[in-house]
């Protein structure tokens, strides 16, 4: 099997419950924390490459810094949106489940099952 790594956040429960998902199947991804470690404006574009999606479709709609930066605002370029992630990393949803050339958002856990099939 491919190598797994999983974005991870431990304090939010859908992630946890894709990590859980995982190991119930004998599988150990790499773990990215992150929040701790935020992924570069690089390394977020190839994730949304390998998830076939927009920088939009990958924002946390509901977070403040949402609602701080304006990110609603239509006439943002995927550049401002991409560096608003990589600034505030709180921004990009989870998890986030990466196997060789694809990725799949884990919204619901289940979903990342997709990539396993």
């Amino acid at each position: 099997m491919t190598d797994l790594t999983l974005y991870h956040n431990p304090r939010c429960s859908k992630s946890r419950g894709a990590l859980e998902l995982l190991e119930a199947r004998g599988l150990t991804p790499n773990i990215v924390r992150y929040l701790e470690t935020p992924p570069s404006a690089a390394e977020l574009h190839s994730l949304l490459g390998k998830l076939g999606i927009g920088a939009r479709q990958l924002l946390r709609t509901g977070e403040d810094e949402y609602k701080e930066l304006n990110l609603a605002d239509g006439s943002l370029s995927e550049a401002q949106l991409i560096e608003a992630m990589v600034a505030h990393p709180r921004l990009i949803e989870r998890p986030i489940l990466i196997a060789g050339d694809k990725a799949v958002i884990g919204r619901p856990p289940e979903k990342v099952l997709e990539l396993l099939a």
